[in-house]
């Protein structure tokens, strides 16, 4: 008799439990958060000319600093503009030519190479030549796609200087959501490209 009192009982909880699990599981639709990104502060337009120990002149942001490249492969007068607040980079080379056309042929076909790097992940290279207020001529490459610069650029006199720059952001968030720092980035580029001027006397 005790025993089949028990039976019904443990029937009942077990019931009990099982109908629980399953109005909690009928809620409603699970709707899954979108995905947010972190918020982006723009530093303001505000220039200041480069220091005199450069063999070129330029103007570059207050909200940015001028470091020297540390990279293995640097050279002298190489330099990096790192803009902190967004983790942007625009990394300058420089080459002294004298003269000397041979060297400007492997310089232009080395960067050549470089943008052509960028194919592996870029969907779009626009390469357009630009003509600065100084009379300059700058070959731009705007690359678009996943990939690690999305701007670079050449300038050179054929003569005597050749300078090579390239944008980079030093974060593994995707361009997609950089795509307002990216869009400042080519503006504060093209900036450095329109105040760039050679000095004669180094």
């Amino acid at each position: 008799m005790k025993r089949f009192i028990q039976c019904p009982m443990m029937f009942l909880l077990w019931g009990i439990f099982f109908l629980s699990l399953f109005l909690a599981g009928c809620k409603g639709d699970y709707k899954p958060k979108p995905k947010g990104y972190n918020r982006l502060v723009l530093p303001a337009a505000e220039y200041q000319p480069a220091p005199d120990s450069l063999p070129y002149q330029f103007e570059y942001s207050k909200h940015a600093r001028l470091l020297d490249d540390t990279s293995w492969i640097s050279e002298r007068h190489w330099i990096e503009i790192y803009y902190p607040e967004i983790k942007a980079n625009i990394h300058i080379t420089y080459k002294r030519l004298n003269s000397k056309e041979d060297l400007l042929k492997t310089l232009l076909n080395d960067a050549y190479r470089l943008t052509s790097k960028q194919q592996i992940k870029a969907y779009a290279i626009d390469e357009v030549n630009v003509v600065t207020p100084s009379g300059k001529t700058a070959v731009i490459a705007e690359i678009s796609g996943d990939v690690p610069s999305q701007f670079q650029f050449t300038m050179t006199d054929s003569i005597r200087n050749f300078l090579r720059g390239a944008l980079y952001f030093n974060t593994a968030v995707q361009n997609d959501s950089l795509a307002p720092a990216i869009e400042f980035m080519k503006k504060e580029t093209m900036h450095f490209i329109n105040t760039l001027e050679w000095k004669s006397s180094h």
